[in-house]
C-alpha cells in the first residue's frame, strides 16, 4: 500500500512546479507588453511622418487590448496576500427553493468550470450531490493553478437569480439562491490544530454527475468537526485514503475561513459596521426576466450579456472587486 506521505510529497511537488509556472508567466507577460509597447511607439511614429486612416484604427484596437492586458498583468501582481497564489477550494450550496434552486446551483456550477477552463485551471470534482429532480444539492471543486485562490475570493457570497422558471407550469417568475463558498487549499503553510476526538469520520458509497466515480466500495469521506459544524466530503478518488487525505485539507481550510471571517467580524464591531446576514445579503444578481442584466452589488459592474456571464465571462467582476478591495 502507498503510504499518505507519498501523496503529500507530490502534492508539493505539484504546488512548486505550479507557482515556478505562475512566476515564469509573470516574466513572460512582462516581456511580452515590453515588446507590445515599443511596437506601439514604432507604429505611433510612423503615423506622425505619414497618417494613414486604416493603420491609425488598428493602433487604436492594439491600444485598447494593451491597456487591458496591461491592467490584468497589474492586478495579478497586485494579489500579494497570504495565500492569493494557492489553489482554491469552491462549494455552492443552493438555498430554499427545492428543484429551482438546485438547477441555479446547476448551472453556476457549468459558469465557474467553464471561467477556470478559460483561466488555463485544472478543475476537479472532489464532491457532488445532484439534486432529486434536477440540479445539484451541493457541489464541491478545485481550481489547481496559480492565484487560483487570489481571483475566486471575489466570487464569495450569495448569487440571486431572477427569471421565468422552466418548472412552473404556470410559467411565474422565480427568484432563487446559492451560497458560494471560497477556500485556499492547503497543504503545510498554516498550523491549524485539529483533535482526533473532535472528528466524525463517515465513509459511504461514491457517486457522481452522469454516474461518474461510481463504485461498488465505501471509498467516499465525510468528515465532520463537532465544534464547529463543518462539515467536509471527498469521493473524487478511488482510494478511501487519498479521499481522507483531501477532506483533512478541505477542513483545515474551512477552520481558516472561519477565523479569518471571525476576524473581520470583529474588526466590523470595532469600527460599528453593521452588515446585514442572510439570503438577503447577495453579492451579484443574474437577471434574466423580464430584462437581461448581470449586476455585481459591491461594485456596481454591470454587463447585459448574460449569457457571455453564464459562458464563463467573469474577470470584469472579479476585477473590479479585487481593484475596490486594493484602493480601499
Amino acid at each position: 500500500m502507498v503510504e499518505p506521505d507519498f501523496w503529500d510529497d507530490q502534492q508539493k511537488a505539484q504546488g512548486i512546479i505550479s507557482e515556478q509556472n505562475g512566476l515564469k508567466d509573470v516574466v513572460v507577460g512582462y516581456h511580452n507588453l515590453v515588446d507590445t509597447q515599443e511596437n506601439l511607439e514604432l507604429t505611433l511614429e510612423l503615423l506622425r511622418e505619414e497618417p494613414d486612416e486604416d493603420m491609425k484604427a488598428e493602433l487604436v484596437t492594439e491600444l485598447k487590448e494593451f491597456r487591458q492586458t496591461l491592467d490584468e498583468f497589474e492586478l495579478q501582481l497586485l494579489l500579494s496576500e497570504p495565500y492569493d497564489k494557492n489553489n482554491a477550494i469552491l462549494e455552492l450550496h443552493p438555498g430554499a427553493g427545492g428543484t429551482e434552486s438546485q438547477d441555479w446551483g446547476s448551472m453556476l456550477l457549468r459558469m465557474y468550470q467553464r471561467w477556470g477552463e478559460k483561466r488555463g485551471f485544472k478543475v476537479e470534482t472532489l464532491d457532488y450531490l445532484p439534486g432529486d429532480e434536477a440540479g445539484i444539492k451541493s457541489v464541491t471543486l478545485l481550481f489547481k493553478g496559480h492565484n487560483a485562490y487570489g481571483y475566486l475570493k471575489a466570487e464569495k457570497g450569495v448569487h440571486r437569480l431572477v427569471r421565468i422558471s422552466p418548472f412552473d407550469s404556470s410559467g411565474r417568475r422565480h427568484t432563487s439562491f446559492v451560497s458560494c463558498d471560497i477556500m485556499p487549499e492547503f497543504n503545510d503553510e498554516i498550523e491549524i490544530e485539529i483533535r482526533t476526538e473532535d472528528l466524525k469520520i463517515d465513509t459511504y458509497r461514491a457517486s457522481g454527475a452522469g454516474g461518474q466515480h461510481i463504485n461498488t466500495t465505501d471509498s467516499a469521506v465525510r468528515i465532520t468537526h463537532i465544534p464547529t459544524g463543518s462539515v467536509v466530503s471527498c469521493q473524487s478518488e478511488r482510494s478511501q485514503i487519498k479521499n481522507r487525505d483531501q477532506a483533512m485539507k478541505m477542513l483545515k481550510a474551512k477552520l481558516y475561513q472561519l477565523k479569518i471571517e471571525e476576524q473581520e467580524q470583529k474588526l466590523a464591531d470595532i469600527r460599528g459596521e453593521q452588515k446585514e446576514i442572510g439570503w438577503g445579503s447577495q453579492i451579484r444578481s443574474y437577471v434574466f426576466h423580464p430584462y437581461s442584466m448581470v449586476k455585481d452589488h459591491r461594485t456596481s459592474t454591470e454587463s447585459g450579456n448574460v449569457q457571455g456571464v453564464m459562458d464563463g465571462d467573469l474577470d470584469p467582476f472579479i476585477n473590479a472587486y479585487l481593484r475596490s478591495k486594493i484602493t480601499n
